[in-house]
């Protein structure tokens, strides 16, 4: 069972009380009396940082030269992909009979996904998808990391200085 987060404020003397009536019905679902819980600061990534990020992809979009608009059609192509090329992806293999059944099962696979990256080597194929980048599936940490590893891919397909997409984006 998946538990939800509880806000909790620091009352002193080692006390944690939970902040309001939801969190505290809450509290008495999730947990025992008596039990050790082991507690962590969570710091939820900001939607300034989100914003930001999506408008550098957009300005790195706006500046890509038109021979690389076959392989980024979008925005959004361009940011999946750059996910995947970056690690921050989901990772599935088919081991098929012969490599002539791998390239069938590619065809195949490659239009359920627009964004997807899909590799026939020999007589596997490889699927390749982006990791969502929701703030449910992302913490701000994990966010952060992505998205710096993604402007930085940006910039790299430019060849333009590391921090030059996102320094631009409001020019």
């Amino acid at each position: 069972m998946q538990t939800l987060p509880i806000l909790f404020q620091y009352e002193g003397d080692g006390v944690f009380q939970p902040a309001g009536s939801f969190h505290a019905r809450s509290a008495d679902k999730q947990y025992v009396v008596g039990e050790l819980y082991k507690l962590i600061e969570h710091h939820d990534r900001s939607d300034n940082t989100h914003r930001h990020y999506f408008a550098s992809v957009k300005n790195g979009f706006d500046n890509l030269h038109d021979s690389m608009l076959g392989e980024y059609p979008t925005a959004e192509h361009l940011r999946k992909k750059a996910l995947i090329r970056t690690g921050y992806r989901d990772e599935r293999s088919i081991v098929c009979a012969s490599k002539a059944e791998a390239e069938r099962v590619a065809a195949f696979i490659r239009p359920m996904d627009d964004y997807c990256v899909v590799v026939p080597l020999n007589c596997v194929v490889h699927v390749l998808t982006a990791k969502s980048q929701s703030m449910k599936a992302m913490g701000a940490t994990e966010f952060q990391k992505s998205k710096e590893a993604v402007l930085n891919f940006i910039d790299d397909l430019l060849g333009v200085e590391r921090g030059a997409t996102a320094r631009s984006e409001a020019a």
